[in-house]
């Protein structure tokens, strides 16, 4: 049986990992934090694990007792009040991560990080809009973008790394896509500037399909982008969630990037002025000015044999359902 460590299992992606390495009839560790929830943690043949990436000593302490032959890691974050918090735990976390599985996992096979399509940021924007390779040089426009290239490039050589660079992923216990379902439900929809913008998505299931194929045989040092092979315009997504909430009236309103940028600028402010985190944040004004999402799968496609198995319509129908079923639409 082979023993796996998945750090950020409590997260949206995270928790879909375990469910998978459970399914495979892996050992299957799950590293939390105390103040984690564990709501889709419930299977008692998930084995817990308490981690603190603030301290290389204190990892190599934690995890000198184990032996894992894969570790997935997934831990990260998506928002912060503070830009520094970004590099805490996305870059720092890493690297002292990576420092104590050197030195205590003798019998590491593969480890495989969890990254972004965002590290690149916005390139490629003259039209018509063209691929993102994996060979330009990424230009990261957000924080969080730029945190996670900080934490690729603490990767070590020696460390027997693929890295997944997935595009934007969405699916049932996500929370970020979901604010656009409940928008939509209160009969308003917001779209943000009027120069095309082309969308990709990745379902968090062909996610998880990537992870264990690059744990099986991912080419040691390289990285792979993740979406659906599909490009979607900025409409589509509302689209298709009006379409499985039973098309509901409502008010769709397209505003120039200008007013987004002082919406998200006041969105900023008042986060820090109350300890809260804004959706619409100096990130979020980015995320969507840029207008090319396009990336090339195909090295996934050729050298992992990824497949993906939901198309956007198909992963919202799903995302939808879960939602109603769970009572939070």
């Amino acid at each position: 049986m082979k023993k796996i460590l998945i750090t950020g299992a409590s997260g949206f992606i995270g928790s879909f990992i375990v469910e998978e390495a459970i399914r495979r009839g892996m050992e299957t560790w799950a590293a939390v934090r105390r103040s984690s929830s564990r709501e889709y943690l419930q299977d008692e043949r998930i084995h817990f694990i308490e981690l603190d990436f603030s301290s290389v000593e204190k990892l190599q302490k934690q995890l000198s007792e184990h032996q894992f032959n894969y570790v997935v890691h997934a831990a990260g974050v998506t928002k912060c009040l503070n830009k520094d918090d970004f590099f805490r735990v996305n870059r720092d976390g890493t690297h002292n991560f990576v420092q104590a599985i050197k030195a205590t996992q003798h019998s590491l096979e593969r480890f495989v990080f969890l990254s972004s399509l965002s590290i690149f940021g916005a390139i490629r924007e003259q039209q018509p809009y063209k691929e993102i390779e994996p060979t330009d040089t990424p230009q990261p426009n957000t924080t969080y973008g730029e945190s996670k290239l900080e934490a690729e490039r603490t990767l070590p050589s020696d460390l027997p790394y693929i890295i997944l660079r997935p595009t934007g992923v969405y699916g049932p216990r996500e929370k970020d896509y979901f604010l656009m379902a409940k928008s939509i439900k209160g009969h308003s929809d917001f779209a943000v500037g009027y120069k095309q913008q082309d969308i990709t998505f990745v379902y968090v299931k062909d996610v998880v399909q990537a992870v264990f194929l690059a744990l099986d045989h991912g080419k040691t040092g390289n990285a792979y982008f993740l979406s659906d092979g599909q490009v979607y315009q900025s409409t589509t997504f509302s689209d298709l969630i009006h379409e499985e909430l039973g098309r509901p009236w409502w008010i769709r309103i397209t505003a120039p990037i200008w007013l987004l940028r002082i919406v998200t600028f006041f969105g900023d402010i008042i986060g820090h002025l109350t300890g809260k985190i804004s959706a619409l944040n100096n990130d979020k004004y980015q995320i969507l000015k840029q207008r090319n999402w396009r990336c090339n799968i195909q090295p996934a496609i050729e050298e992992l044999g990824y497949k993906p198995q939901y198309d956007l319509k198909k992963g919202v129908k799903e995302t939808i359902k879960w939602y109603k079923e769970k009572g939070w639409l």
